[in-house]
C-alpha cells in the first residue's frame, strides 16, 4: 500500500455485484485505501424483480462532521451511482472540505445504457449531473449518458468521427478530461480518451455479453491504477482487461453480475 486513500460514493447493494460490493475489493485489490460513503443500502440491485430501499442521505452530515473533528482527508474521489439530485450537492462540499491537496475528482454518471435512462432517473437528474461533472478531473460516461448530457442523438452503428466529436464536446460542457467507455470501432471494443489536446483509443477483443456491474469494476480498477500513477492508457488497459477477463469467467447462469472474485484470486497468484 501507498498511503493513497481514495472515498468512493455509491449505494451498497446486499446482493448483486456492483456499486459499493464491487468497488470496495477491486480498489484494495489494486493498492488503494477504499473510504466509502453509502448513499442508501439495498436488499438487492434493481434489476432484481423487487428491492428494499433505505435512504442514508440524512446521514451525511453527521458522518462529516466526524470526518472533520478526526482530520480525515482523501487522496482522490470516485463517484459512480448516487441516485438522486441532493447527494450531488454533498458530494461538491466533500471535494470543498476533504481533499487532499491534488486529490483527482474521477466521476461516473451512472445513469443509463442502452440509449436508456435507468429506472427512477429523468432530465433534471441529468441536467444535476452535468453540473456536477463541472466539478471533476476525469469522467467515465458510456455512450448513452454521453448523449444524454449533450442533448445528441444516440446511435449503435457509428464511426470515429462520431465518437470523437461527442469527447471534445463533453471536454467543452465540463473541462474534465474524458474517457468514454464501450466505444465499439473495428470490431473492438474499449475507451476513447479527450484530455483536451488528443484523442487516443484503448480498444481490445469485444466478448459478447452483457452484464450488470462492469462499469462499475471498470470505475474501480481505473481509479485505483491512476491514483497509484499509471497514465490515462494504461489506466484504461488495465480496467478494461479486468472486465473482459470477468466477464469470460462468469458462468452463462449467472445474470446479476460478474463473477470477478475468482479473477482477483488468480491475478494474486501470480
Amino acid at each position: 500500500m501507498n498511503g493513497k486513500r481514495i472515498l468512493t460514493v455509491q449505494d451498497l447493494s446486499c446482493v448483486g455485484q456492483c456499486s459499493l460490493t464491487v468497488a470496495l475489493p477491486v480498489l484494495s485489490h489494486y493498492g488503494v485505501e477504499a473510504a466509502v460513503l453509502p448513499t442508501a443500502v439495498l436488499s438487492n440491485h434493481t434489476m432484481f424483480k423487487s428491492w428494499s430501499y433505505l435512504d442514508l442521505t440524512a446521514e451525511i452530515p453527521a458522518i462529516y462532521e466526524n470526518w472533520k473533528k478526526n482530520g480525515i482527508t482523501f487522496s482522490g474521489f470516485l463517484l459512480g451511482y448516487l441516485g438522486k439530485v441532493s447527494v450531488m450537492e454533498l458530494c461538491k462540499r466533500a471535494f470543498d472540505e476533504f481533499s487532499s491537496d491534488g486529490a483527482p475528482v474521477i466521476i461516473d454518471p451512472a445513469f443509463g445504457d442502452n440509449g436508456k435512462l435507468y429506472g427512477g432517473f429523468d432530465g433534471e437528474y441529468v441536467a444535476a449531473m452535468r453540473d456536477l461533472l463541472k466539478r471533476a478531473d476525469i469522467i467515465l460516461p458510456n455512450l448513452t449518458e454521453a448523449c444524454f448530457l449533450l442533448d445528441e442523438e444516440y446511435k449503435t452503428q457509428y464511426g470515429r468521427e462520431y465518437a470523437e466529436d461527442i469527447v471534445r464536446r463533453l471536454y467543452a460542457l465540463t473541462g474534465a478530461t474524458v474517457v468514454l467507455t464501450g466505444v465499439e470501432s473495428d470490431g473492438l471494443i474499449g475507451e476513447l480518451i479527450f484530455d483536451g489536446r488528443n484523442c487516443e483509443y484503448v480498444l481490445s477483443e469485444k466478448v459478447p455479453r452483457f452484464s450488470h456491474g462492469t462499469g462499475d469494476i471498470f470505475a474501480a480498477a481505473f481509479a485505483a491504477r491512476y491514483l497509484n500513477g499509471a497514465s490515462l492508457p494504461e489506466a484504461c488497459a488495465v480496467a478494461g482487461g479486468l472486465v473482459a477477463d470477468c466477464l469470460k469467467a462468469t458462468a452463462p447462469e449467472h445474470d446479476y453480475g460478474v463473477q470477478f472474485e475468482d479473477v482477483l484470486f488468480s491475478q494474486l497468484k501470480k
